[in-house]
């Protein structure tokens, strides 16, 4: 990680005030992120923040970075080439259920599979709450909102069993409720090298309150974590069998891989075109390679 020009304070990173309902769990999201940020020293001129359509998508607004706010689903290919384009980026992506697990469900599927470098937060609030209370991937069977009055009939989606298996190379869950631990997370997230999400519960306290007091200790429920002396972090199939349990389920970190990213290996193959042909620039070695595909 490059050093910082500055001491970022929070004063810098943050842009408009929040818009999102009051106790909002995004809130907590955002200022875990302000304060992952400061500490890690990212300089301020390196962070690029992607998000999507969605409550939780509006993070570009509030943070005072780099930042894009993209069509509903197509965040991650858009940070995809911003990642690939600039290595010296730290690219953040932000989203929700619906964005990360609906409508941007395929996108998400490749890019964990590609081993992108950048860090993915999906705000999970078994919701669809910007548009006034719809089911969404994660909706619990036969809670009812204004798409299933009579309450949901299709099986929710099990979102850390979907990551595991597309390829993430770091896997993650928190809940907005845990500063501490959520912090923490992210932190790791970010200093993985490669698709590095966190799943993380964020209540929508104006559709969906309470969703997530089975873990909370203080509304009564349990935060159990994953124990991570005994869980095998680079075992794929300890992972999904950790991702059974998905009501919360435990919280922490399900996977953990250093594999060489995509950008590595895309960076490798420029160099060695460069290489071979040292005397042209590499925007006439595209337009000979442009070219030779007609």
């Amino acid at each position: 990680m490059s050093a910082p020009t500055e001491k970022l304070t929070k004063k810098q990173l943050k842009a408009d005030h929040p818009t999102w309902c009051p106790a909002c769990g995004d809130f907590a999201v955002l200022a875990s992120f302000f304060n992952v940020v400061q500490k890690l020293g990212i300089p301020h001129e390196k962070i690029v923040c992607v998000a999507g359509i969605g409550c939780s998508s509006r993070f570009p607004y509030f943070v005072n970075t780099h930042g894009i706010h993209f069509i509903h689903g197509r965040a991650l290919p858009l940070a995809t080439g911003i990642s690939l384009s600039r290595p010296d980026l730290h690219v953040f992506v932000f989203g929700g259920d619906g964005d990360g697990y609906s409508i941007g469900g395929n996108h998400l599927t490749h890019a964990a599979r590609k081993n992108v470098n950048l860090s993915y937060v999906i705000m999970d609030n078994y919701v669809y709450g910007l548009t006034k209370n719809q089911t969404s991937p994660t909706t619990p069977i036969g809670r009812k909102s204004k798409t299933d009055p009579r309450g949901a009939i299709d099986r929710p989606i099990n979102p850390m069993t979907q990551l595991v298996a597309t390829g993430a190379t770091f896997v993650a869950r928190t809940h907005a409720a845990q500063v501490k631990h959520m912090n923490e997370m992210f932190e790791r997230a970010i200093l993985h090298p490669g698709f590095g999400v966190v799943e993380t519960l964020s209540e929508c306290t104006m559709f969906y309150p309470g969703a997530f007091d089975s873990g909370n200790p203080r509304k009564g429920g349990e935060f159990e974590l994953v124990d991570e002396e005994t869980q095998d972090l680079e075992s794929t199939d300890a992972a999904l069998k950790l991702a059974e349990d998905n009501s919360p389920g435990k919280f922490g970190v399900y996977y953990e891989k250093k594999l060489p990213t995509k950008n590595e290996l895309e960076w490798e193959w420029v160099k060695d075109a460069q290489a071979a042909a040292p005397d042209i620039s590499g925007k006439d070695l595209l337009r000979k390679r442009f070219a030779s595909m007609r």
